[in-house]
């Protein structure tokens, strides 16, 4: 069954040049995609639910990306653009050790609260897998190397546990997404996606963090 997409509010007045007036049609397509993807999933979205939900045709859409894979890629790309303005301070500027780690997973809730598509996003693509996951791999590299050099730092400190910085992120990474995206995981051991369990859910996921991560 095809998703329903609601569209990004049109603005009041399109932008003057045409130039402009493209940039402007192919933010809003992708910001639908995103959000459809994300929440209803990539093969429950169709282009003509998304050409409906914006008002233009599919082949409106189809001009600025000639298949849904294609507009897929361009999500993906768009998608780790978003991910990057949203953690990247967090990862540079949240002090060291343990303190960054907790400053990390409190932003990843707070995304989660106030943009559930993106990080929706980013479990769907895992699941698709193939060359949409290699995709945001590849986009990601720069900001995932980044974090393993931190982890690596950390554990040449003292502070962390030494172990391979490639696989404590991959783990660490699983836990904190699962924690806050799997709503029907969660559900079948008990908690609700309320603000009280969503805390809950966090103090938890922080407590299992800290004694597999820091050195004691």
């Amino acid at each position: 069954m095809a998703a329903t997409v609601t569209a990004p509010a049109k603005p009041d007045r399109l932008p003057g040049s045409r130039a402009e007036r493209t940039r402007d049609t192919e933010n809003r397509i992708l910001a639908a995609a995103l959000d459809s993807f994300g929440t209803a999933g990539y093969d429950a979205t169709s282009l003509d639910a998304l050409a409906a939900g914006l008002g233009l045709s599919k082949q409106a859409i189809l001009y600025h990306w000639p298949s849904k894979a294609a507009l897929l890629d361009a999500v993906i790309d768009r998608a780790c653009l978003d991910l990057v303005v949203e953690f990247d301070g967090v990862l540079r500027d949240a002090g060291e050790g343990w303190e960054r780690i907790e400053a990390i997973v409190r932003s990843v809730f707070r995304v989660t609260i106030r943009r559930p598509e993106l990080l929706g996003f980013v479990r769907e693509v895992s699941r698709l897998g193939g060359d949409a996951a290699a995709r945001i791999s590849a986009d990601l590299e720069p900001f995932v190397a980044r974090a393993r050099g931190f982890l690596q730092r950390e554990m040449d400190a003292g502070r962390f546990r030494r172990c391979d910085p490639g696989l404590l992120f991959v783990s660490a990474y699983s836990a904190v997404l699962g924690a806050a995206t799997e709503v029907e995981v969660l559900r079948a051991v008990g908690f609700e996606p309320t603000a009280r369990s969503t805390v809950v859910r966090r103090r938890e996921l922080l407590s299992f963090l800290r004694a597999a991560i820091v050195e004691p």
